[in-house]
């Protein structure tokens, strides 16, 4: 008897990428394939004859693994314990306290309060130690992510304990663990007198309207054109990304469709009813740009409705379904592709197996693509025209219509080893903490008027000296472009990195933009429009 199953239908990269609620009965053929059989045969040979007793809880689940690998990168199993976490950022909210950390020596410090969460509720600061959860010690050695997750994650209703220790002095904090909410807009701002930013970093639940609030908070600050972000953005649900799109098409514009083998073409077009349907439009991608990113850029594209700047985006056009299984686990397994407006399907080859699939962006590294657009070859079978008549390409994600090459002057030696030894995380922390509450620091104008007077950059190689980190001063004397480039750098990111500890993660990306070259050509692509 066939059993009814319903599933999510989902466009999944990694870790996560597009969703729409579907409730659709899963098709459970009738028949039982010689596969089938054999994999029963095997199962029953190894639990009844092996030599010990075998995990068959663990070989069953090697054994899911490995039938979805043998069909495409993107369909995957989540055993039953990792489905709560493997959801929880395209939910919009997860269980818990409601505080993003950073261990530094040792010590679990608080890196940013989540609005709305339990800990802004009880007067949590950034900056503040955890010495002790429940009363346990909560630094030393033994001190990881996990054991932090372990403890301040719970049911909504269960309360936590927290020492903190702020500037000296220990306060004692009762937490209610409730719903925190995981915002999907990251940083907005104006650009200047008429062009706004926004910075989207997944297709959530929540990610339409936390998009229209910030639309309408830029718009009272005379916004007419707009420059939307999403370079990493590795996607979310699936109507998300409609519901996004749609806030820039008129109506009954094809957004995007999808077809497969069991699955009729469904197409999705827009209402009429989006917030920004005229103004001036710019979207920003990159290699790390993926699945419900691309379904976005492909359909702002198709239509001429903007421009769409960067690198090619990653290539994902698989469409996946979520079934839950009997156990509480879940198989997303690919049922069908998606399309662009203009037909085109921007799912990249996976032929050559999952390990080759996932070597894709040091492939387009070693042929020159990150650099030269020029060293981006496209066959003319996968050609499409624009609703203009503009010619774009499908096969291998959204090749943008304007190139922005990636920064590799900025990768000497020295840059490399103060990141790998967490030093550009670590030390404005430090500093941050140290100097927290000073008039100097007291709001953001502050912070930027007295800034050059702090001398981080100064303190920042004496701390790496002292870390062991020396700078090879003959190689840099050799390559002195290279050299003041990454030095100019380094100084705008320990700049944004300390006003992020002091004030959030929406004043590093107001500082970074002076030297995010994405940005500034987006910025005169609208300019000049």
């Amino acid at each position: 008897m066939k059993k009814i199953l319903f599933a999510i239908i989902i466009a999944f990269h990694f870790p996560f990428s597009t969703f729409t609620l579907h409730a659709q009965p899963a098709f459970i053929p009738d028949t039982i394939t010689p596969g089938q059989v054999r994999v029963d045969e095997v199962m029953r040979l190894i639990d009844g004859n092996y030599t010990v007793a075998p995990d068959m809880s663990r070989i069953s689940d090697e054994a899911i693994r490995a039938m979805l690998k043998a069909l495409d990168p993107h369909s995957i199993y989540i055993p039953a314990k990792d489905v709560e976490r493997a959801n929880e950022g395209l939910q919009g909210n997860f269980e818990g306290v409601g505080i993003s950390f950073q261990i530094v020596s040792d010590t679990i410090v608080v890196q940013s309060v989540i609005e709305g969460g339990p800990s802004e509720k009880v007067g949590i600061q950034v900056g503040d130690k955890l010495i002790r959860i429940d009363g346990e010690a909560a630094t030393g050695d033994t001190i990881n992510n996990s054991f932090v997750f372990k403890r301040l994650r719970g049911k909504k209703g269960t309360t936590v304990v927290l020492d903190i220790m702020r500037q000296g002095t220990v306060y004692t904090f009762d937490i209610v663990r409730d719903k925190v909410p995981l915002y999907s807009v990251e940083s907005y701002f104006m650009a200047d007198d008429t062009i706004g930013y926004i910075r989207l970093t997944r297709f959530a639940r929540t990610s339409v309207d936390e998009f229209r609030k910030a639309l309408r908070a830029l718009e009272k600050q005379g916004m007419t054109a707009l420059m939307l972000d999403l370079r990493g953005n590795t996607g979310g649900f699936l109507d998300i990304a409609y519901g996004m799109s749609n806030e820039f098409l008129q109506r009954n514009q094809l957004v995007v469709y999808q077809e497969g083998r069991r699955t009729k073409r469904q197409n999705f077009f827009a209402n009429g009813r989006g917030k920004f349907r005229e103004g001036r439009l710019v979207v920003l991608v990159d290699e790390g740009s993926a699945s419900a990113s691309e379904i976005v850029a492909g359909a702002v594209q198709d239509w001429d409705r903007g421009l769409v700047v960067g690198r090619r985006t990653f290539g994902k056009g698989l469409v996946q379904r979520m079934f839950p299984l009997s156990d509480g686990g879940q198989v997303r397994l690919t049922t069908a592709r998606y399309f662009t407006p203009s037909g085109r399907c921007i799912q990249r080859p996976y032929d050559e197996g999952s390990d080759a699939y996932r070597d894709e962006f040091s492939k387009r590294y070693k042929r020159g693509e990150m650099v030269n657009a020029d060293s981006i070859h496209f066959p003319d079978s996968l050609k499409y025209k624009t609703a203009s008549g503009r010619t774009v390409y499908g096969g291998g994600g959204v090749m943008p219509d304007v190139f922005v090459p990636m920064d590799t002057m900025r990768l000497t030696d020295y840059y490399i080893s103060l990141r790998g030894k967490g030093l550009l995380n670590t030390f404005p922390m430090q500093w941050a903490d140290a100097h927290r509450g000073q008039a100097e620091v007291k709001t953001f104008e502050a912070f930027l008027q007295h800034y050059d007077t702090f001398g981080l950059d100064s303190l920042l190689a004496a701390h790496a000296i002292e870390k062991g980190i020396v700078r090879d001063t003959e190689k840099e004397a050799r390559e002195p472009e290279r050299t003041a480039h990454t030095d100019r750098y380094l100084a705008l990111m320990l700049k944004a990195q300390v006003a992020k500890d002091l004030f959030g993660t929406d004043y590093y990306y107001k500082v970074m933009k002076d030297f995010d070259d994405g940005y500034q050509v987006g910025l005169e692509v609208l300019r000049r429009k």
